[in-house]
């Protein structure tokens, strides 16, 4: 996406220099960073770097983001080459934090993707922990997609058994009624698969403000603000 020039050969020295670089950062502070190797699912090389990735020291997951790399799971191609990356981690036991880039703003598209996600990918990585960022969402959450995951867990369907959701960014821009919504989806899922994540970059606000925002605009209870602060996701364990 970055190197509309390059040739693939290229573009791929390019993708194994950042995930290089992200190792040698983790290996500089390995009491404070944990890794996470990332590319895009649909080129050629997926596979051959999600190999060559998790052999580098420090680098304990995968990221996925599924907008910036322009990934259509409805759409079959798409679909499959984003399985075989899943069923390559879970044999590698690698676990995932996959940004769905579900819009809140299409809230058809969400329940669809989730769909999909729930029926075809978490079968395919049955054994490793699977983190969706922003509680579904493109940044803020978004309802109909959650909705899917929440609907499954709650009916203790298998497939959702190592599901866990982050809550980085959620509160930018959403509204008081749309935060209720997310504190009552939070609420049918469980608090204890709820993991506290923020977007550090600008325009987002550092951690402690991140937090604070959330405690103070997030309707949940003290009691469960604690027990989301308490989680440890287990690839941290």
């Amino acid at each position: 996406e970055g190197c509309p020039a390059c040739t693939p050969e290229q573009e791929y020295a390019k993708v194994k220099a950042e995930n290089d670089y992200i190792a040698a950062q983790v290996g500089r502070y390995p009491n404070r960073l944990v890794g996470f190797c990332s590319f895009n699912p649909l080129k050629t090389y997926a596979l051959e770097e999600l190999n060559r990735c998790s052999k580098l020291p420090g680098m304990r997951g995968l990221k996925l983001h599924f907008g910036n790399s322009r990934v259509d799971i409805r759409n079959p191609e798409h679909l499959e080459k984003v399985r075989a990356v899943f069923r390559a981690a879970n044999q590698l036991k690698i676990p995932m934090v996959v940004h769905l880039w579900t819009d809140p703003a299409y809230e058809k598209e969400g329940a669809q993707h989730a769909q999909i996600f729930l029926d075809r990918l978490l079968p395919d990585a049955p054994d490793v922990t699977i983190q969706i960022a922003h509680l579904a969402g493109g940044g803020r959450a978004t309802p109909s997609a959650l909705a899917v995951f929440a609907n499954a867990i709650a009916k203790s369907d298998p497939r959702t058994k190592h599901l866990y959701f982050d809550l980085a960014t959620i509160t930018e821009g959403e509204s008081a009624e749309g935060l209720k919504e997310d504190a009552r989806f939070i609420r049918q899922i469980g608090v204890n698969r709820i993991l506290y994540g923020t977007d550090t970059s600008p325009p987002n606000p550092p951690a402690r403000v991140s937090w604070a925002s959330i405690r103070s605009l997030v309707p949940l209870t003290d009691e469960e603000f604690r027990s989301i602060a308490d989680n440890i996701a287990p690839y941290l364990q």
